[in-house]
């Protein structure tokens, strides 16, 4: 699946997206907000990540920011399976921070979500020491619940609370 937005193309990743995936995702800033990725983050490791099968309609996408040339690898975004709810997760490149580019593609998989997928109901949650991940689920129209709960961390080595 494909989706334009005024400013990004997400698609799904290829193998040929290894190198830049593992330089986007690299920085430790990022791999310590994430749940399930490893640190250091290696391009083994995303050819692995690319060359899972997924279970669809969930599926990762990566985020490129349109240019006049080739389109440039910024992030990742996508639904998962957690706990039984669709869970929408995303991550920037540390230059692609403070410019709206994960609030717009959030808005571009809920839509997917909603009127392609049919999904009734998104779940999603972030690090409480993330706390522009907070910002940009509020501006996706998500709630706070009030629950914190452990979450694992594998490029922390441990479990933060979420």
């Amino acid at each position: 699946m494909f989706i334009r937005t005024e400013r990004l193309l997400l698609r799904p990743g290829w193998v040929e997206d290894a190198p830049a995936l593992a330089s986007a995702i690299g920085d430790e800033a990022i791999l310590t907000k994430l749940a399930q990725v490893p640190s250091p983050y290696r391009v083994t490791d995303a050819l692995w990540f690319l060359t899972q099968p997924h279970k669809l309609p969930l599926m990762p996408l990566l985020i490129f920011e349109r240019t006049h040339g080739v389109p440039r690898l910024i992030g990742g975004t996508g639904l998962h399976n957690q706990d039984g709810e669709a869970e929408i997760g995303y991550w920037l490149a540390r230059d692609a921070w403070g410019q709206g580019y994960a609030t717009e593609a959030g808005r571009a998989v809920i839509n997917m979500a909603r009127h392609s997928l049919r999904l009734r109901r998104l779940v999603s949650g972030h690090f409480i020491d993330n706390t522009a991940s907070g910002r940009v689920l509020t501006k996706l129209g998500f709630r706070a619940t009030g629950q914190i709960v452990p979450r694992e961390s594998k490029a922390r080595g441990t479990t933060a609370l979420c």
